[in-house]
């Protein structure tokens, strides 16, 4: 904010890119259940089976809403989108979406390559968010 003492806003900074590094972990966490639970035992089991059994005619995505609460990656939500429309309902808080294209033949395996290499986007996203709040806070502490 203009006019926000430096200090203030280091340490405010600083707090911001500790909630990325916090939801990273969270989205980390996430990830590695999908590599090691089968895909109906994890969190993100509701994102697969709207992807996979809806119909591509009237869908092309779906998103899966996240929160991270108490350092965990909460699904909070799914929702479709209808082809060549951007309609989705508005979830407020939301940390992280993970956006797959519904389809046909989606197998778990598929499901999981994808939607790993989706929250790995989302992972590094937010660590170098979290790098650049820590560099622009240490740059106001060296100028003050």
């Amino acid at each position: 904010m203009r006019g926000e003492d430096p200090v203030d806003r280091a340490a405010r900074l600083r707090e911001e890119a500790a909630q990325l590094d916090t939801r990273a972990e969270a989205l980390k966490g996430l990830r590695e259940e999908l590599a090691n639970e089968p895909v109906p035992e994890t969190r993100l089991a509701g994102l697969f089976e709207e992807a996979a059994g809806s119909d591509p005619r009237i869908w092309n995505t779906v998103t899966a809403f996240i929160d991270v609460e108490d350092g965990e990656a909460v699904v909070t939500d799914e929702s479709k989108l209808a082809a060549g429309k951007w309609a989705p309902e508005i979830v407020e808080g939301c940390d992280a979406m993970i956006t797959v294209e519904i389809g046909t033949g989606w197998t778990h395996e598929r499901f999981v390559e994808v939607t790993r290499g989706k929250l790995a986007e989302r992972i590094a996203e937010a660590r170098e968010r979290a790098h650049d709040r820590r560099a622009e806070a240490d740059e106001l502490v060296d100028e003050g």
